[in-house]
């Protein structure tokens, strides 16, 4: 039984290691992206300092991508003004879940965020974080391959190989000065290009906001990194080895969670100063969320 509910609580912690949407940890509180000078210039302006797309924490997220001014999405739009449908209807525990993610920041992961940056130096940080971006690879390259995107997973392989090496195990993101770069691909994106309908919205705790799409697809992602078979297996493939037998279930497990754990703390402290006043600025922060994040995944799966 005991099995049974680490490996449960695994399986959600796993996306620091399998990587989806973007690739990303999001940031807390549900804060965003938002258009400037629109109905919400004050939001707007506070959420366009946040983190690069590869630095932000995973709590109440949604499609905080960098974009141009034209680009930019409109989290307060009416349904239908940018032709994403915004399909609701757990809007009550959806709601639930993500006041319990918003208070989760400043009572937990902030504090403890903040210990964590006193004691690791800033260029630490940046490192860890480029390392664990760079150990989802995998299903980057598998996504844009299903997507027939050669190009793009051809870049993803240049960037894990330099990171790997010249880049000291991803530690310093060399590919980055290269300009190997290309927009991330994941697995609900996939789903999407060949048609899947988003579904429902959804809020779990303790992750970013989905549709039931993308979440299928975040469960996929897992499955497509060879870590969590390989080195710290979740998943048990008869007759392949890994370097953590998969007898010792309960290590695997502890593995897992102990280093999503790390990483989300590592991201929260690279952005300690950020998001200040966001809350305050946005009168219905869930819906400027859940508009936020469906309108940046139609984005996505367009292009």
């Amino acid at each position: 039984m005991l099995h049974t509910i680490l490996f449960a609580i695994a399986l959600l912690f796993i996306s620091g290691c399998a990587g989806h949407q973007s690739d990303t940890i999001l940031p807390p509180a549900g804060l965003i992206q938002m258009p400037a000078m629109t109905a919400s210039e004050t939001a707007a302006q506070s959420i366009e300092q946040t983190a690069p797309t590869e630095s932000r924490p995973p709590l109440l997220a949604a499609a905080a991508e960098e974009k141009t001014a034209e680009d930019i999405f409109d989290p307060f739009a009416k349904p239908g003004e940018e032709g994403v449908e915004e399909y609701d209807p757990w809007e009550p525990f959806n709601m639930q879940m993500f006041e319990f993610n918003r208070q989760v920041d400043p009572w937990v992961l902030k504090p403890v965020a903040k210990g964590y940056n006193f004691i690791v130096p800033n260029p630490v940080q940046i490192g860890v974080s480029n390392f664990f971006y760079n150990l989802r690879f995998p299903p980057r390259f598998f996504n844009n391959v299903f997507q027939g995107k050669m190009k793009g997973a051809g870049i993803e392989v240049g960037r894990f190989l330099v990171n790997s090496t010249v880049g000291i195990g991803g530690f310093i993101d060399v590919a980055q000065r290269l300009d190997l770069k290309t927009p991330e691909e994941d697995a609900g994106q996939t789903l999407g290009f060949y048609g899947v309908k988003p579904g429902p919205y959804l809020v779990i705790p303790l992750l970013q906001p989905f549709t039931v799409r993308d979440f299928v697809g975040y469960i996929v992602d897992i499955f497509l990194n060879p870590i969590n078979w390989l080195v710290a297996p979740i998943i048990e493939v008869n007759n392949v080895p890994s370097l953590i037998p998969h007898t010792e279930r309960t290590t695997n497990t502890l593995v897992q969670v102990g280093s999503r754990v790390f990483q989300i703390v590592n991201e929260r402290s690279l952005n300690l100063e950020k998001f200040q006043g966001v809350e305050e600025a946005t009168l219905d922060l869930y819906t400027a969320v859940r508009n936020a994040y469906l309108q940046g995944r139609a984005k996505a799966i367009q292009e």
